[in-house]
Formats: C-alpha cells, sequence, structure tokens
C-alpha cells in the first residue's frame, strides 16, 4: 500500500497531540523556573536579515543558513539562534529598561544541517540572558538557572554536569605561543572539536599553529589553567549549595565566534549524547550589531528541546516525572459525560456548560451511543472521571475509571462536588 503523497520534510516535525503535550511540558517547565529566578519572556521575528547572522557568528553557522530573498529583494533568513535578534533588540530599547535585563524566550530556530539524535532543522530553544552586567557574579547567576531547569524536570546529582571554561585562559595561550590575533577564531574551533577529532588529524591542523595535540591536552589537564573568573563563579555556586553540578573542562570553547568569556555547556554525567544547554559570556556583540552606538556586557545561554527530551526518556526518574505531568495535562477531559438515557441529555448538555464553565475539562458524546462504548471512549481520551447522566437525575453516578469504584452526587451541587474531588486522589472517598 502506498503510503502518504506529502510528508514532513526532513528533519522537521509534527506535533501531534501527544508530542504537542510533551512540547508544552518543556516550555511549562522552562518558563516556571525563569520566572522564580526573576526573568521576564521577550521574543523576536522568525525572520531576520541576513546579516546580522553574518556580522559575528563564525564557525559553521553561516554555511547552516536557511536563507533566501523575499518577494521584496531582501536577503532573509530564517533564523538559527536568538542572541543576534537579542542583541538586535536590545541595542533598540535598552534606554527603556533598568540594568541589568534578566530575559528569557522560547522559540524556533532552523538550520540547514545534517537530522541525526538530538539535531533537527527546526527546534525549539529556551534561551537566558543576563544584559547590562559583567563578571563572574552575573555568569553564575546564569549557571545556577541552567541547573536549577535541569533540576525541575527532575534529575539530581549525577544526572548532569555543567562543564566550565573561560575562552579568555586560551586567547591567553595563543599569544603565549605566538599565534596571532587573525589566527585565534580557526584555532579556538579546532579546540572546541578536540574531543572528537583524530588524533592524526588534530595533529596536522595545530601544526599549522606551530602547536601540538599533546601541549594542548595538557593545557586542557591541568587545573592550575583555571581563570579567575571561574574560581569566582565556582565559590559563587558552591555559597548556593550547587557547587558539586559544575566542574572545569577547558576543552569547552564554543563554536560561535562572539563568545568572549566564560562558557559552559551542560552533559549528561555518561556524555551518552550532545550537549543538553550551552552558552557564555559574549561582551562585545551588543556594540557590534549596534556599530558601537551601545555597549553592554552579556552572558547567555540556550536549552534546545531534542537532547532534553532525550535526556528525560532516558532517565527513569526525569521520565516518570514527565509522564505524570502529561497524565494531568496531556488528557481530552478530566470527567466525562455518559448518557445513560438520552431523555436527560438536555440535562447532561447544561451540566456540561457548568462544569467548563467552572473551569473543569468536561466532554461527552455528540451523539447518541452505547453506554459501554461511551465508557470505553473515557478511557481513550484519558479522562479521570465518568460521570453518568441516566434515569436516576438529579442523582449523578461518578465512576473513578483507574480503580472502577463509584461514587454518587447530587446535580445541585454538582460543580462544588467534582471541582473537590478533582483536587483528591482517585480512589474513593471515605465518609
Amino acid at each position: 500500500m502506498a503510503g502518504p503523497t506529502y510528508q514532513a520534510l526532513p528533519g522537521f516535525r509534527d506535533f501531534i497531540p501527544r508530542e504537542c503535550a510533551i512540547r508544552n511540558y518543556l516550555f511549562d517547565t522552562w518558563r516556571s523556573v525563569a520566572r522564580r529566578c526573576g526573568y521576564v519572556e521577550y521574543e523576536s521575528p522568525v525572520l531576520e536579515d541576513t546579516a546580522l547572522y553574518l556580522k559575528k557568528s563564525g564557525g559553521e553557522l553561516s554555511a547552516q543558513l536557511f536563507r533566501f530573498e523575499d518577494q521584496g529583494g531582501r536577503d532573509v533568513t530564517l533564523r538559527p539562534e536568538v542572541t543576534a535578534s537579542l542583541a538586535r533588540l536590545v541595542a533598540e530599547h535598552q534606554r527603556h529598561f533598568p540594568k541589568p535585563l534578566k530575559w528569557f524566550e522560547i522559540g524556533q530556530c532552523f538550520r540547514y544541517e545534517k537530522p541525526q539524535k538530538g539535531r533537527g532543522r527546526e527546534f525549539h530553544q529556551f534561551n537566558v540572558d543576563i544584559i547590562g552586567e559583567g563578571g563572574p557574579n552575573a555568569d553564575a547567576e546564569l549557571i545556577s538557572l541552567a541547573i536549577e531547569s535541569m533540576l525541575a524536570f527532575g534529575f539530581v546529582a549525577g544526572d548532569f554536569v555543567v562543564r566550565v571554561s573561560d575562552r579568555q585562559a586560551w586567547i591567553d595561550f595563543a599569544k603565549k605561543y605566538g599565534v596571532g590575533e587573525e589566527s585565534v577564531p580557526e584555532f579556538l574551533n579546532i579546540v572546541d572539536k578536540v574531543e572528537r577529532e583524530k588524533p592524526e588529524e588534530l595533529d596536522k591542523k595545530l601544526a599549522a599553529f606551530g602547536l601540538t595535540a599533546e601541549l594542548v591536552k595538557g593545557f586542557i589537564a591541568d587545573p592550575a589553567n583555571a581563570s579567575e573568573a571561574y574560581e569566582a563563579i565556582l565559590e559563587n555556586l558552591t555559597a548556593r549549595g550547587l557547587g558539586d553540578f559544575v566542574e572545569l573542562d577547558l576543552s569547552i570553547v564554543r563554536g560561535l565566534a562572539y563568545y568572549t568569556g566564560v562558557v559552559f555547556e551542560v552533559f549528561d554525567s555518561k556524555k551518552s549524547m550532545r550537549a543538553v544547554a550551552g552558552g557564555g559570556r559574549y561582551d562585545t556583540l551588543v556594540a557590534t550589531i549596534s556599530d558601537g552606538s551601545v555597549d553592554l556586557p552579556a552572558t547567555g545561554f540556550a536549552m534546545g528541546d531534542y537532547v532534553i527530551r532525550n535526556l528525560i526518556e532516558e532517565t527513569t526518574h526525569a521520565n516518570m516525572q514527565m509522564e505524570a505531568w502529561l497524565q494531568r495535562n496531556a488528557a481530552n477531559c478530566e470527567i466525562y459525560l455518559v448518557v445513560a438515557d438520552e431523555e436527560k441529555r438536555p440535562e447532561a448538555l447544561k451540566l456540561l456548560t457548568d462544569l467548563r464553565r467552572a473551569g473543569i475539562c468536561a466532554d461527552l458524546p455528540i451523539n447518541s451511543m452505547k453506554v459501554g462504548k461511551q465508557f470505553q471512549m473515557a478511557g481513550k481520551v484519558g479522562a479521570r472521571f465518568a460521570l453518568v447522566v441516566g434515569g436516576e437525575y438529579p442523582e449523578l453516578k461518578l465512576k473513578v475509571l483507574s480503580s472502577r469504584s463509584e461514587e454518587s452526587g447530587q446535580v445541585d451541587n454538582a460543580v462544588e462536588w467534582l471541582t473537590a474531588r478533582l483536587q483528591e486522589p482517585d480512589g474513593p472517598l471515605l465518609a
């Protein structure tokens, strides 16, 4: 049998109800953590002037753009990340806000790269930034939010680690060993891949700078090369009770050229997948985007939906928490009205309206249906309760679908009764 004529493009996703519910779980968790940490939400356009991303991105990004000319002849790009858009937005509007700006955004990004586990061509990101505050205390504040986000998803100590580095340490290294300033971005791109590169290829690339893999790996392995900024961040996070989640890893440099100082990535402890989140300090980007008219230090990070979902599903306790959330929030309804007597359908419809207006998620069969099939439908849509409206009306029967137990109530106080009942466990209430 032939398949459908049209399917989603490679690397793009359809969000059927369960997929949409999982996405909502991620969004709700991100949003709640950001808000309780004092961040406010913003949004920027999905489509931007291509020049915005070419100005100072570097690495592989410029080759991964979904770039085209629109009907007005403009060179435009679907945003591959949000930091450049944020820098543009801040440069234009920052005078209206007290500093520092603590802003977050949850939005869609696009990159033309090979689809694989943890990576697609469209994805959603949680972007968090502190603008207008330099120094390691701001970096520690940002990293603490990344840690709090992981804990909010149900991960615990031992499940993940924040690997922190400082690009300035590498810039000093490059200067010490005679790497020209113009060659530093290329050198940092090599360091960024040092863990993944074949030894012979790594030696070949480093030889162009008069360096060896042994020298570079020796620098990475020596804790004495930690910067003062890293030590201050560790002290700050330790005071918060979060120091054990952090470790020094000088192999982290991040691929985008706009990073200027401390950088970090969040990994699962087994390193079984790519980074869950990553970011760092980018003190010159706002000035670059605004051609020097606004100069504000900044630090930020992003967490994508692909990898965090994979890690949740592969971590038992985090997955159980997500499934419990889905059970509470992703069902078609909480209470399914079973019309056991069609003559009582008008009464059932009125009760349905009353429940919905009270904020209860309720539904009933649109047309006449056998009672047995109505109970089956209640189970299929994930309802917690089936409310039977039948010949006993105004008495109502409430069946707990998980336990098949039954309770009774009256239509006169049905809204109050059922509102309270939804706050109770699914077992029968004891008299």
